[in-house]
This record gives structure tokens, sequence and C-alpha cells, in this order.
């Protein structure tokens, strides 16, 4: 199931998020919003509801969340973008890493 993520998740929302995956969530997250969209099989999923959501696909970014160890993972095909300059899967932009970072942590992390 995939869950916006506007406010710091509940725990039955991280319950729900990974269920499909059990130790990894998925994530679409937008650097200018503050926001996110996690679970499910695929990022491109989670970019669609936060597309739907009002997002604008240039500030979307995929990544990954480890409950477990707390750490971000930054690889997704959704990353692609030789528009951008990203032209691997992988966030390559330190500034851009860095606000994927705070954000899944301030939404998802533990406190």
């Amino acid at each position: 199931m995939i869950n916006l993520i506007q406010e710091r998740a509940t725990k039955e929302q991280l319950e729900e998020m990974l269920e499909i995956l059990s130790s990894y969530i998925k994530l679409a997250v937008d650097i200018e919003r503050g926001i996110l969209a996690g679970g499910g099989e695929l990022r491109a999923d989670c970019e669609a509801v936060l597309l739907e959501n009002g997002s604008k696909q240039v500030d979307i970014w995929g990544a990954d969340w480890y409950p477990l160890t707390q750490e971000v993972g930054y690889e997704s095909l959704i990353n692609i973008r030789p528009r951008q300059n990203n032209r691997s899967m992988e966030i390559q932009d330190p500034m851009i890493r860095d606000r994927v970072a705070q954000i899944v942590q301030r939404l998802l992390g533990e406190l």
C-alpha cells in the first residue's frame, strides 16, 4: 500500500508501507514540498501519487528507507534525468541527496 506522508508517519503507516518488501520501503520524495509517498513495488507508483497530489515531476526523486538501520538509499530508475544533469540511477547532486535525507529522516526516522 502506498501512503502519502506529509507529517511524521505513524507506526501503522510504516507497517503498511513495509507490507510488500518487508525490509525496506520504496519512496518518491518531493524535495520542494517536503513530502513523500512510500510503499508498493515501484517508485513510479509512489511518484504518481505525488503527481496526483500536485507535485511537479522535476521536484520528485526516488529513494529507499531502511528502517532497521535508519538509512536512506538514493538509487532509482526515476532518478535518470539527463535534462537535470543526473545521468545515473543514483542521485548525484549532494544538495539533492541532503534534502532527500532530511525529508525522509523527518517523516520516517525514529525520534
